[in-house]
């Protein structure tokens, strides 16, 4: 066979910037907060009223409901892996960050917004499910698969090493970050943060991410060389080619 596709510098370029932003993006989207924290949240939500009835205290309740939403997380991993080679990896972001956005929002809201106890309890439970369920269906998986699908063998293994190395300092920020930002600005101030992290990730994903689905590598490389010098085609169009 031929040498392959060929990524050109500025299209090499564009495509690790593409990955490294992807990666890092995702974990400034909130996942580390929400999951360390969602008993906490639970708790000042007061969940214990909704599990008041079964004689649960408030702590236990928020244990056991922490419980079942990372049971919810399951189906929705496998709900993700059908949508993926269905309506696209570009496509399932551009739908779920949205709701993570919503989630967020809705979170900040019922920390500040006076509140019913069990209706306040209600929506702050329903948020977290919400956020864990849509996170694990898009902005989990899909950069991953992303960084696997743009470079070309030639590069590929150097750049999904460096893309992977963005994610775990990326991670390490946010793990030893997060302590601090809750001390100073609250759960309602943090997770408003993670939501305008979340709005950046939303215009970056409909500017610069290629959809990927079905594509041959060609099409893909093309989409970044011709990036790299200012104008991104869009790889829709040629859908019907392949």
């Amino acid at each position: 066979g031929g040498p392959g596709p060929v990524l050109e510098p500025g299209g090499v370029r564009h495509a690790l910037v593409c990955g490294v932003a992807i990666q890092i993006l995702q974990q400034f989207s909130g996942i580390s907060g929400v999951l360390l924290y969602t008993p906490q949240i639970l708790e000042q939500a007061g969940v214990g009223v909704l599990l008041s009835r079964l004689g649960l205290r408030d702590d236990s309740a928020s244990i056991l409901i922490s419980g079942v939403t990372t049971l919810l997380m399951l189906p929705s991993i496998g709900v993700a892996m059908r949508l993926m080679d269905v309506s696209g990896r570009r496509s399932l972001l551009l739908w779920t960050i949205p709701l993570l956005v919503a989630s967020l929002a809705v979170l900040v809201a019922a920390s500040v917004a006076p509140m019913a106890a069990a209706a306040h309890a209600a929506v702050c439970t329903g948020s977290v499910v919400v956020y864990l369920c849509c996170f694990v269906m898009g902005f989990g998986p899909i950069p991953n698969i992303l960084c696997a699908e743009i470079f070309p063998t030639r590069v590929r293994g150097l750049c999904i090493a460096i893309c992977s190395l963005a994610f775990w300092l990326a991670d390490i920020a946010v793990t030893y970050t997060l302590p601090v930002m809750l001390a100073s600005l609250g759960l309602a101030g943090l997770f408003a943060i993670y939501a305008a992290v979340c709005c950046v990730a939303l215009v970056f994903v409909a500017l610069r991410v290629p959809e990927t689905k079905g594509l041959p590598l060609e099409v893909i490389i093309d989409f970044f060389n011709v990036g790299a010098k200012g104008t991104l085609p869009n790889l829709h169009d040629d859908d019907d080619h392949y």
